[in-house]
């Protein structure tokens, strides 16, 4: 199938995962500065001393102790310091994105080089005209950029200020942030998104050893949203034609049986962990179901009558996901089919779906399926942000890298994209996740490898950070170039 000419075919990175230059530009430090490398089998660590002068260690999302500062020890490797030297190498980079095929790409804009200190520090020149760079860079190359504000990068200075989000004032500087960026990058980006998979958070906040409170969790999330919409507010005042979406880890579940309460399990936990965080920036309202949620949690979320207003004001002008796999719910203990995970949502394994070497099940028409549900649900143009497969890969003897899996996987997604789309899906643009190897975010892994273009870097920190293309990267380079027709 060829897709419509307008079609965007992207690949995705984030600044904290790729840029590096943690320090340079006058970036100021934001919390994964101060994180580790994990593993395959356990998430990555963030590194503080205590007041007492003791080390201490959270995981992400998580809340210092009082008293505890973010502190850098010389016996833990820092991978995201240089993560894949996007900062230093853009240039070259964006050529291999051109000749692979890109006519979208996908980034954040890191709040810490345009705002490192708040509003009270002012904008960072040099920052902002970093970015003008980049931007300026795709552009020589007929690239669209589609550009993400915010993932999961605040400055530490608004930890240390603020509190974080919980605090409303994060609100006002949020919209600060991204009303720079829509007038200083009018022209040159058209399409932003305003918090990558803002359901995230609420994800985390089931997990243990982060300190960080089911209460927190909802406010933080609630002022997140209204800082979403007085953004998209923004930015059609500034110019009309600019596109503002919302960013929604995306959930697909289904019932591992077809017992009711399992069926019924399987909506509620799609409710929770999509459709509440969905629902209010795409409707411009909490769901009804949302009394649900809060009565559970025990949380009392503080809405004001001029939040309502601008949520309902602000919607989002589409709405862009990510998928990579799909798991299962049940209600009966008896059912012990083992565990899935991917993304941090966590299930049944599914008996009919394979895996990844990180029990992430893959599944295929799972991303068709889901497609189909969230577009009857809310009816606006959706884009897929993100959809790829984490590996280990090999470099052979000659310099080669055959990764046969990944083309595989993504053969088959983009030919379930294709069937949704023929089927009346609204899609504007797939999206490959770290189509240039880059930290992975729940792991610290460099080694947990998404890309089409290989790294040559370890996740200690050992390399010469050279670019080498993968056997995908021809792959898709063909299924690019041809807009969709040729997937052989």
């Amino acid at each position: 199938m060829k897709m419509p000419d307008n079609f965007l075919w992207c690949g995705s990175i984030s600044a904290a995962q790729a840029e590096g230059g943690w320090n340079e530009g006058g970036k100021s430090p934001v919390q994964i500065d101060y994180g580790d490398a994990g593993s395959t089998s356990d998430m990555r660590w963030i590194h503080y001393r205590n007041a007492d002068g003791t080390r201490g260690k959270i995981r992400q999302f998580g809340r210092l102790p009082e008293g505890a500062k973010y502190e850098l020890f010389d016996d833990v490797h820092y991978i995201n310091h240089t993560a894949t030297d996007f900062y230093h190498r853009y240039k070259e980079d964006i050529a291999l994105f051109a000749e692979l095929g890109l006519t979208g790409f996908n980034t954040t804009v890191s709040w810490a080089r345009i705002y490192p200190h708040g509003i009270a520090g002012g904008v960072n020149q040099e920052g902002v005209e970093f970015y003008r760079n980049v931007f300026k860079e795709l552009r020589k190359y007929n690239i669209e950029p589609v550009i993400t504000f915010y993932k999961y990068d605040e400055p530490v200075y608004f930890e240390e200020t603020y509190g974080g989000w919980e605090n409303r004032g994060m609100i006002d500087e949020f919209v600060a942030f991204t009303t720079t960026c829509f007038k200083e990058y009018k022209g040159l980006v058209n399409r932003w998104l305003t918090f990558n998979e803002i359901n995230v958070l609420l994800m985390f906040a089931n997990m243990p050893g982060n300190g960080l409170t089911k209460q927190a969790a909802y406010q933080s999330v609630h002022n997140q949203m209204v800082a979403a919409a007085r953004s998209v507010k923004a930015a059609h005042e500034i110019d009309p034609e600019i596109q503002v979406g919302c960013m929604i880890a995306g959930v697909c579940v289904y019932p591992l049986t077809p017992d009711p309460e399992d069926v019924m399990a399987a909506y509620v936990q799609f409710q929770d962990q999509f459709c509440y965080c969905a629902d209010t920036m795409m409707r411009g309202a909490y769901p009804s179901f949302s009394e649900r949620i809060w009565k559970r949690e025990g949380v009392t979320v503080e809405i004001t009558e001029e939040d309502k207003k601008d949520l309902a004001e602000g919607t989002s002008d589409f709405l862009a996901f990510s998928y990579y796999s799909s798991n299962c719910v049940t209600t009966h203990s008896d059912k012990n089919t083992g565990t899935s995970t991917g993304n941090l949502s966590f299930g049944a394994k599914n008996p009919y779906i394979g895996a990844s070497e990180w029990g992430w099940q893959i599944d295929p028409k799972g991303f068709k399926y889901f497609m189909h549900v969230i577009y009857d649900r809310y009816n606006k143009p959706l884009f897929d942000v993100e959809n790829g497969l984490g590996a280990i890969d090999k470099v052979e003897e000659d310099g080669s890298i055959h990764d046969p899996y990944r083309i595989d996987y993504h053969r088959k997604h983009i030919q379930a994209m294709e069937e949704a789309v023929a089927e009346g899906v609204d899609l504007r643009g797939y999206t490959v996740w770290g189509f240039i190897d880059l930290v992975s975010f729940t792991t610290g892994q460099v080694e947990k490898r998404y890309g089409m273009i290989y790294v040559d870097m370890d996740d200690k920190g050992n390399g010469t950070l050279e670019r080498k293309k993968k056997d995908s990267f021809y792959y898709i380079q063909k299924v690019y170039r041809s807009n969709g027709e040729d997937l052989d």
